[in-house]
């Protein structure tokens, strides 16, 4: 299993030896003079600044917004800031009434998710401190009212993670949201006085017509203003008859707003003390506040539990292409950590862009995903399990088209003819449509690779002070074991996406058992059939030996 994966954890001395090329390497590149080397990890004394106020300090007595706190990093932001930053005054979070409940109710329901159990047993009047706030991305002025702007008034630090990640949005849609939104954010931004920092949070993947993207804003694929205006007015049908070429073929609307929102805020730099924040694709918590939490199945986590339930058997991707992922914590304490650095910096006209990535450290091919579920699949089954695990990589559009006539389609329609013979409601086919779906959005992101620089983000943990390390140090992935990050992924999606209780894993392997015998049998038996009509039947081997010695004679 280790043979996929591209680095492991390394012995102390092998640590040393890592941290040394990486020190070569920020040497070489931004001039950091790294006293000491303590636990693997890189510090640099000298860039710090001892009257610097720590992290905790920094946040005391502020007041936060935060766009898409409803959203998964928002969520662990939330949770993040609160129980590290307890002296924190309140933290404002846009939201909107959603499925007949008010903003309220839907606070209520984010307190109690399993990732904040940990303050709702050791700190739970520290989540009073959350404010809810009515409004919405897509509205002018964030569709704040009066009242609750002037609530907001003495707010210093604003998180703007709120964005829209699906790939099939209209042009429009993408464009109010991802990227006008932005803007309503920068325009609120200059109406607060004590205004110290405005963190925008992008992404890797805004500027991928370069295979090496740099920490640098890259020129504009369109003008935003325009791009707003014919947002606003032109008919949102003919905007997605001509969205193909005014995006520039871009790979979906998604990535083209964010590159627009990239703009507006490096056209508010001058103005504003702005960051752009780029994670690439953000999975599980790696460890804060407990390892595996995930709300959603993108990425490399729906990967493994499609695999672990059977349902994903084939996917058309190149096998070496990298996987590139951030644990989520890791992101959200580089977030907070950017925040601080840039509101100490004062005022400076730059705009620090950070990629939030870990391929150039940590790498996994997506074979070698695969192959983990496989392996995880036979000491954590899920109890969902509809078929044995499995999955393969097909490197060919034809041959992933016909195994997944084979593999996917055909056992669906099976399974639910059985399901309807017994009076139960089929799913499994419309399960496997939506995996087909999710695998076209993805198709340009996993059949191409692209090289994340990051020492920005690498060195911003430098910036970290000694008493801000055991709570805000995140570039420990540099050492952390892949395989057991991988296992606490399934986990995390058995316990928090799939709803499965962790006493119930011998009854899951006892499942397992049974549809790997399923599995063995029915493989078997159309074996067997096949064999049987070429074979015997037909005769299909007689008739080849007969054609091939009429071809011998016809020669002589």
């Amino acid at each position: 299993m280790h043979a996929f994966l591209k680095s492991e954890q390394k012995s102390d001395a092998k640590k040393l030896a890592f941290a040394n090329e990486i020190k070569k390497k920020r040497q070489q590149i931004d001039e950091f003079h790294v006293d000491f080397i303590k636990d693997g990890v890189l510090f640099d004394t000298k860039s710090r600044d001892p009257n610097r106020p720590s992290i905790p300090e920094f946040f005391k007595g502020r007041d936060i917004f935060i766009t898409g706190g409803t959203g998964f990093m928002g969520k662990v932001l939330i949770e993040k800031l609160v129980r590290s930053c307890p002296d924190i005054n309140r933290i404002f979070v846009l939201m909107r009434g959603k499925r007949g409940k008010n903003v309220q109710e839907r606070l209520e329901e984010l307190k109690n998710l399993p990732l904040f159990e940990l303050l709702r047993t050791t700190q739970p009047k520290l989540l009073e401190k959350i404010i809810p706030v009515e409004g919405d991305v897509t509205e002018l002025q964030l569709g704040l009212s009066p009242e609750s702007l002037k609530s907001m008034e003495n707010v210093s630090v604003i998180f703007h993670a709120a964005a829209s990640v699906r790939f099939d949005d209209t042009l429009q849609y993408a464009i109010i949201l991802n990227t006008r939104g932005t803007r309503e954010v920068m325009r609120l931004g200059e109406t607060l006085k004590k205004i110290k920092v405005i963190l925008h949070v992008s992404t890797t993947y805004c500027n991928i017509k370069s295979k090496t993207v740099k920490e640098e804003i890259y020129p504009p694929l369109a003008d935003w203003k325009k791009s707003i205006k014919i947002a606003e007015t032109i008919d949102p049908y003919i905007l997605d008859i001509l969205g193909p070429k005014y995006t520039r073929y871009m790979p979906n609307t998604y990535t083209f707003s964010k590159n627009l929102s990239e703009q507006i805020i490096n056209d508010y730099k001058e103005r504003l003390p702005v960051i752009c924040f780029r994670p690439s694709i953000v999975i599980s918590t790696m460890k804060d506040p407990f390892p595996g939490w995930i709300d959603n199945f993108n990425g490399p986590v729906g990967l493994l539990v499609g695999c672990g339930m059977g349902i994903t058997r084939t996917m058309y991707c190149n096998k070496d292409n990298i996987a590139d992922f951030t644990p989520v914590d890791v992101s959200i304490k580089a977030m907070i950590v950017a925040a601080w650095k840039r509101a100490i910096d004062g005022d400076t006209k730059e705009l620090p862009v950070y990629n939030s990535s870990t391929s150039t450290i940590r790498q996994i091919s997506m074979e070698g995903i695969v192959m983990s579920a496989k392996d995880l699949s036979e000491n954590m089954p899920l109890e969902k399990m509809i078929w044995a695990p499995g999955g393969s990589i097909a490197m060919f559009r034809i041959t992933n088209f016909i195994k997944t006539i084979l593999f996917h389609i055909l056992p669906a329609v099976l399974i639910d003819y059985g399901l309807k013979l017994t009076g139960r409601a089929p799913f499994v086919l419309g399960l496997q449509r939506k995996v087909y779906n999710a695998n076209c959005a993805l198709e340009y992101f996993i059949l191409n690779n692209w090289k994340f620089l990051n020492v920005n983000f690498l060195s911003l943990d430098n910036e970290i002070k000694e008493k801000d390390i055991r709570d805000f140090h995140y570039t420990d992935f540099v050492q952390f074991d892949m395989m057991l990050y991988l296992k606490n992924c399934i986990l995390g999606g058995k316990r928090y996406l799939l709803g499965e209780k962790d006493e119930n894993i011998p009854y899951a392997k006892a499942n397992y058992e049974m549809m790997k015998k399923l599995d063995f049998t029915v493989k078997a038996t159309i074996f067997l059939v096949i064999f049987y009509f070429t074979v015997i039947h037909y005769d299909c081997v007689g008739i080849f030996r007969k054609f091939v010695l009429e071809i011998f004679a016809l020669t002589k």
